[in-house]
């Protein structure tokens, strides 16, 4: 089968690779029919995050149609569509039972294989799904980015809002609008947040922060021109600079939440900052799965689809990533169809 593999820091080529296949009964096959790029599966290409082995299939925001199930799985058979959060849970251990799937006892992310132990992705004509009673969740026929968008980025988005407590009365900053912080956007407007501002660098993504009822603002050098005193600040980036903007316009007694991937060795603020704030600092991995269904309904109303602005072959996955790692010809989430 065609896959997009690792190869090293910012080198990633379609290949052909051993077609997916089942390996527990409790597997399904699935035949991809539209994958993303994300921006956590920039951290690898970019070596932000390191141990990937080379010839990992990358990708985990995929929906597809199954082809083949293993013989103890109960929910699904072939022809069945589905989508996939980004990592794998059971359905039934401690931690999933809290709700907190994406740390289940069993789960795997998608794309990530590291020392020979891991999951391929989905950024591929086939992929594997393990625990597919607990993972997957039906969908419609037919391809669709809000359906996708339910397994990853705006799943996320919604985990950061309640992170974050957003409800009527409450104010609330996004800090950085890629992909998941537009949908940390939607999220907080459908928890009725009565203002939500939304910050950015790049004109395309504000633009696109104004349309799901958010007030865009341009973060320069200057700082002075933003926001203080929120209640709550959604961080979506992932830095050390989005943490100490996070901190400059949070409220004493407010909440920072942040589902940004950080990757540095220590926080941005200091023990005693956090104290002279009174400050609630809550982050983590989204328990997608917990929230799909939820998200499936609000991504249809809330047309979140309007975020694309490539669609490729997966052929050309390489000038994907390229062009949202650079952010060129305007790139705001690129989509892959194998």
């Amino acid at each position: 089968m065609r896959a997009l593999t690792f190869r090293a820091v910012r080198d990633v080529r379609v290949d052909s690779v051993p077609d997916a296949r089942l390996v527990e009964p409790t597997d399904v096959l699935v035949r991809v029919e539209l994958a993303a790029i994300c921006g956590s599966d920039l951290h690898p290409f970019r070596g932000h995050e390191t141990g990937l082995d080379v010839g990992t299939v990358l990708g985990h925001e995929f929906q597809g149609v199954i082809v083949e199930v293993g013989a103890a799985v109960e929910r699904w058979k072939p022809g069945d569509h589905v989508v996939a959060p980004f990592s794998t849970n059971c359905g039934l251990c401690p931690q999933c039972a809290r709700g907190l799937t994406s740390r289940c006892t069993h789960g795997q992310l998608f794309g990530w294989v590291q020392g020979g132990r891991g999951l391929h992705g989905g950024q591929a004509e086939l992929v594997r799904v393990p625990l597919a009673d607990g993972s997957l969740v039906r969908v419609a026929s037919g391809i669709d980015p809000a359906l996708l968008f339910a397994g990853d980025i705006l799943s996320t988005g919604m985990y950061l809002a309640e992170l974050g407590e957003t409800g009527p009365g409450r104010t609330v900053a996004v800090v950085g609008c890629g992909p998941v912080g537009l949908m940390a956007v939607v999220a907080a407007r459908e928890r009725g947040a009565s203002e939500v501002f939304a910050l950015d660098m790049q004109p395309e993504r504000l633009e696109l922060a104004r349309a799901f009822g958010a007030t865009p603002l341009h973060v320069k050098d200057d700082h002075s021109s933003l926001p203080s005193g929120v209640d709550a600040v959604l961080e979506a980036v992932g830095s050390a600079d989005s943490t100490l903007l996070a901190y400059d316009m949070v409220r004493v007694g407010g909440t920072i939440a942040a589902a940004g991937v950080h990757t540095e060795d220590r926080f941005a603020i200091t023990p005693g900052e956090a104290y002279d704030k009174n400050l609630t600092y809550r982050a983590g991995r989204a328990p997608a799965r917990h929230y799909m269904e939820r998200a499936l309904a609000l991504g249809q109303r809330a047309r979140v689809g309007r975020i694309v602005s490539h669609e490729l072959p997966l052929e050309e996955a390489r000038d994907g990533y390229r062009i949202f790692d650079e952010r060129l010809e305007r790139a705001t989430k690129v989509l892959l169809r194998p």
